[in-house]
């Protein structure tokens, strides 16, 4: 098992490695696995993925994230431009039917609210909107409409795992509550985490996934 100093210096390098993020900007502080981040990003699109580098480091148990958006002049923009520019994006986007999504902008937070068939298609519209000019912040409040049933919903989450051999199915539960599902067992990595996490989201009908997986360093 690592340790802390061990973890710091893992994540403190995949920073280092990640195009995306300015490691010099961001403080790494690691305590029983827990990793703290702080300082200041020039987006909220490099704020997530500096996230998201961080979860992919074995060893991390959470992260606690201290970051702020500090837009350079040149990426300040009004609500209205960034509410304007979310519209347009959200309908050339192919994954959602049109007009089911509705924007609200304020100080540079957008905050997406609507109705969509499949959980694949809440996550297309955040991703569209997170990397817009002057954003400094995303909520998405889209809802999941399900409508499949609870066992179907299972059974394609169980044949999801099996078929991917990075995961060992049998140490996995998942139990289903109408659309919404919750994971538990033990995975190996963050990466597998996510790997089953990407499959019960993925599945028709599922409208929230309660992720109870543990992470074994072992």
């Amino acid at each position: 098992m690592k340790t802390d100093m061990q973890v710091q210096e893992d994540v403190i390098a995949e920073l280092k490695w990640e195009p995306s993020v300015n490691a010099a900007l961001i403080g790494v502080e690691v305590k029983d696995g827990i990793v703290t981040l702080a300082g200041h990003v020039d987006s909220y699109a490099e704020k997530h993925e500096t996230v998201r580098a961080v979860q992919r480091v074995a060893g991390v148990k959470a992260v606690a994230v201290e970051i702020d958006v500090a837009l350079p002049g040149a990426s300040v923009r009004h609500d209205a431009d960034i509410a304007r520019s979310a519209e347009n994006v959200l309908q050339w986007t192919t994954y959602l039917p049109r007009d089911c999504v509705k924007v609200v902008v304020e100080n540079g937070w957008i905050t997406l609210t609507g109705e969509v068939g499949l959980e694949y298609q809440k996550r297309a519209a955040g991703d569209a909107v997170r990397h817009l000019l002057g954003v400094t912040g995303a909520v998405n409040d889209i809802v999941v409409k399900p409508s499949v049933s609870a066992i179907s919903i299972k059974a394609d989450i169980d044949a999801s795992l099996k078929r991917r051999a990075k995961a060992d199915a049998q140490g996995i539960q998942v139990d289903v509550d109408g659309s919404d599902v919750t994971l538990t067992g033990v995975v190996h990595s963050w990466a597998e985490r996510d790997m089953v996490n990407h499959s019960a989201w993925g599945t028709p009908g599922v409208r929230n996934v309660v992720d109870r997986l543990l992470v074994s360093n072992i």
